[in-house]
This record gives structure tokens, sequence and C-alpha cells, in this order.
């Protein structure tokens, strides 16, 4: 009886169970559809890293004996969707049986659902065993109690025996966060990323050919990320050896001199599945158990956090929240993305920069994305649907369960503060403490009048805003009387109608 099994862009595990054993009654499905490509946007980028590391993923299943059923982007086929596609090669292969991985999003998984009825075939769901806890673990963690990551982090470090030392964290304490917090002001200097790159000129004419939107700088004579697990493996090496260390001190803090300095840049490999979420919490921990003076346990610790409790989490406010959180709108912000979101062609050095490198490299490191493009989309009033695209579109590891919770949540606090504790909003103080945007762009932090740094303006107007529904929130309760006694909180003013632009 043959089998058809669909595997996923974002499923490129090598280690499921799926291919323990060669069988000739098993046909691998991987196909590069319109649709995907065309949901949002997407950046050069992010369709040449998910295509070339599909057609990669693929060529190593055939080299080792599977059969494959392959499409590609410039295929007849590839204007149809999953379903419609799964059913027409089951009527040319023959096949009596279908199999898939339970997808990442939302809107994969109802297109899935419905596959049985549609195609009328016995039709079985598997885990895509990667990620250390079931969609619905995190939702049954809190029930109805408060949702904090802090929370589920503790459990998941005692769960998996992770940085643990008898029945308390090693240290003594489970959060480092505040030894974390470092400017980086060029000492040590910044590792040099590795040198490998890929020529994936082949890939781009096709993605060109099928006429995909996209935006952003390609590289594909170039290209600078891994799309196989080998590529992906030597990338974590690379960055427990000669970034980790310093990972914790510098996690926030941003430079014009470095578009990545200390960060691991894996998570593109770890969101299509080419690496394990615990080999790399594996290999961190390890790195200190065997050097403990070369590796700071804050650095492993804030790493390990990052892994094992945030990402963890937010894939599960995404399955606990779907598919509401998308509608999600707490300040009821309505202005239209700037287009220097698509250019960066703003006198803001902060936004300037952030967004040149994003478009540049398909890559943000995520105090940038938070307190620079996310800050002021949240103090701007930006349009929470206008914003997700971009963040999706843009970025090279975005997928819709990481994203929507990362922006719309954290970011925009659009949810009205079930992912985040506090909005994060700032002034131009903090961007001006923790990097050096600062000091070569036309406005000031500290002056007024036409020097005046925007994002100040911004934020103390999205205080008058919005006081009261600032309240609930009592981590800004200082905050809400200080600009009180400035004169900044004297009435709710209405949102603007559009973004300003500086």
């Amino acid at each position: 009886m043959t089998t058809l099994r669909l595997i996923l862009g974002d499923q490129l595990n090598a280690a499921h169970p799926w291919f323990r054993e060669r069988r000739d009654d098993v046909i691998h499905v991987l196909a590069e559809l319109q649709q995907e490509g065309r949901y949002v946007k997407h950046h050069a980028q992010k369709l040449l890293g998910f295509f070339a590391a599909m057609r990669a993923f693929a060529d190593a299943l055939i080299q080792a004996g599977h059969r494959v059923h392959y499409v590609r982007i410039t295929d007849t086929d590839a204007a149809l969707g999953f379903v419609p596609l799964l059913a027409k090669l089951a009527q040319d292969y023959g096949a009596e049986a279908l199999a898939y991985q339970l997808p990442d999003e939302w809107r994969l998984d109802r297109e899935l659902d419905g596959l049985a009825d549609a195609t009328g075939l016995p039709v079985t769901v598997h885990d895509t065993q990667h990620f250390y806890t079931t969609r619905e673990a995190v939702g049954s963690f809190f029930g109805k109690k408060q949702w904090r990551m802090e929370w589920f982090y503790r459990d998941m470090r005692a769960r998996y025996g992770v940085l643990m030392r008898h029945d308390g964290p090693e240290g003594g304490q489970w959060n480092f966060d505040h030894d974390n917090r470092e400017k980086w002001t060029g000492d040590p200097a910044a590792p040099v990323f590795p040198s490998r790159v890929l020529d994936l000129r082949n890939v781009w004419a096709d993605i060109e050919a099928a006429g995909l939107p996209h935006f952003g700088n390609p590289r594909a004579d170039r290209f600078p990320w891994p799309v196989t697990r080998r590529q992906a493996r030597a990338d974590l090496r690379d960055f427990i050896a000669h970034r980790l260390p310093y990972f914790g001190r510098f996690q926030d803090a941003m430079s014009t001199q470095s578009p990545m300095l200390f960060h691991a840049r894996l998570s593109f490999a770890l969101n299509t599945k080419m690496l394990s979420p615990q080999e790399v919490v594996d290999a961190a921990v390890v790195a200190w158990r065997d050097d403990p003076a070369r590796y700071p346990l804050a650095a492993i610790e804030g790493f390990v956090r990052q892994i094992l409790g945030w990402r963890e989490y937010v894939r599960g406010v995404y399955w606990a929240k779907m598919p509401g959180y998308t509608t999600e709108n707490f300040f009821a912000a309505q202005a239209p993305l700037p287009d220097f979101f698509w250019t960066g062609d703003t006198d803001m050095a902060c936004l300037r920069h952030a967004i040149t490198q994003s478009l540049e490299w398909a890559y943000a490191h995520h105090i940038q994305r938070l307190m620079i493009t996310g800050n002021y989309a949240l103090l701007a009033g930006l349009d929470p649907d206008a914003v997700d695209a971009w963040y999706l579109g843009i970025y090279i590891d975005a997928i819709e369960w990481v994203e929507l919770p990362n922006t719309r949540g954290m970011a925009l606090c659009a949810d009205g503060g079930f992912v985040a504790s506090k909005p994060y909003a700032a002034s131009g103080a903090y961007v001006k403490r923790m990097g050096d945007y600062c000091r070569d762009c036309r406005y000031d932090p500290t002056a007024k009048g036409d020097k005046a740094c925007p994002l100040t303006g911004l934020y103390w107007n999205f205080m008058r805003r919005h006081p009261e529904k600032l309240r609930r929130f009592p981590r800004l309760w200082p905050v809400l009387k200080n600009a009180q006694a400035r004169g900044e909180a004297s009435g709710p003013l209405s949102a603007p109608d559009k973004a300003p632009s500086e």
C-alpha cells in the first residue's frame, strides 16, 4: 500500500522517525507552492533560504535511498494548494494512504485538517518530534492563572534537568538578566562570522521566473545562511566557540559596527528544524561544564532561557490564542506603516540602521526588533496587521507561530499584556544607553526643539494618549507618575491619523 508523506518547508528534521528506514511503499512529498511564496511579501533571502534548504533536504533523502516527489516553484503543480496537490499525487501514484506532520502555523493546520474529507483516503498525523513540549503544554501549565514566561521557564528547567543542581538552579538563582544588559563599546572585538557563502543563483532564477513578489537583497551569489544540517551544525559550533562567552553581557547591546554582535544567528536553522532545540541547549550547557572560566553562567542561562523558555512559551501562546490573536488591538492602533520601513530612508539613525540591516541580511537581533522597529511601531500607533505582515515577511526566521506573539504581543502589547508584563515603550534615552546609533544621528535624546529625538516625543505622546489603559500595568505606574509631574499626562489625546515619518 503506497503512502504519501507530506514534509513542509519548516519540517526539515533529519532525525524524525520517518527516516529511520527506507521503504519502497512510501513517497515523501516536498513542494514549493505559490501560496507559500505569496501569503505575505517575503524578503528575497527568506524565499531563497527555504527553497534551497528544502531542495537540499530532498536530495539528502534521495541519496539515503528514500523515494521523493519534489515540486519546484516553476512546476505546474506549484499553483495548487497542499490538499489538491496531495489528491492529485495520490491518484498519480495510486496511493491508498496519506500522512503529514503537525504544521506549526494555524492556516496550514486548518488547510490540512480537511485532507481526509477532500481525498477520501485515510490520513495519519504525526508530531514533528522537534519541540520540548506539545502545542497544548503551555496552556495546560497555566490553566486560568496569569501567564508569565518566568514560571514556565523554571518548570522547564526542573523538568528537563537543565542547569540544575540538586533541587535548585545552578548559581543559586534562576535568572541572571541583570548581568546581561551591558553596552558594547568595542571590547572584546566583534566576532567575524563564518565565511561560508553559497551560490544559489539557480534557485533565484526559479523564484524570479515564477514571479514571486519579494524585496531586499537576495545575495544569491553569496548566500550567508545554512541550507543543510551540516552547515547549521557548523554555525552552532562557531557560536559556541566564539560568541557564546559574551552573549549574556551584550545580548541587549546594539551597534552600527556589527549587525549581529554576539548573537547566535541560529534561529533560521532552528525554525526549519535543521537543528533541534535540545541539541542547541545541550551544546551550550556542555561548553559551560567543560570550561566554566570561559563561559560565564549568566551567558549560558541567558541563552538557555531564549530556547528552553521563551521559544517554547511563545509557541504555547500562539496555539492557545489562535485564531483570535490575529485581531488583538488593545491600543486601537490604526496608523499605516511608513514608507521608510521598506527603504530605511529616515533621518532617525536607529531606525535607518535596523531597517537597512534587515533589508540587507533578512536579520536583526531581538533587541533591534523589540526596542527599535517594534518600539517605534508601538509609540506611533501603527496598525498591528501591517506590522505583523512586515515582520513576517522581512526576517528569514519568521514563521507565524514565533512572529505573532513576539510582534503583536511583546512589541506592540496589542494583546493587552497577555505576553508582556508591560508595554516595551522607550524614549530616545534607552537607545542612547544601549547602543551607538545616536552618535551620528541628526537628533539628540537630550535636546529640545528641532534636534529633539522623535522617539522621546512619541514616548510621552503615547503616555498621554492611553493613560487609563496604561494604568493596568503596575510596572508603568512610576512612569505615569513622572508623566503627570511633567504635565505629559493631563488627559488622553486621540491617536494620530497617521504615523509621523520622523
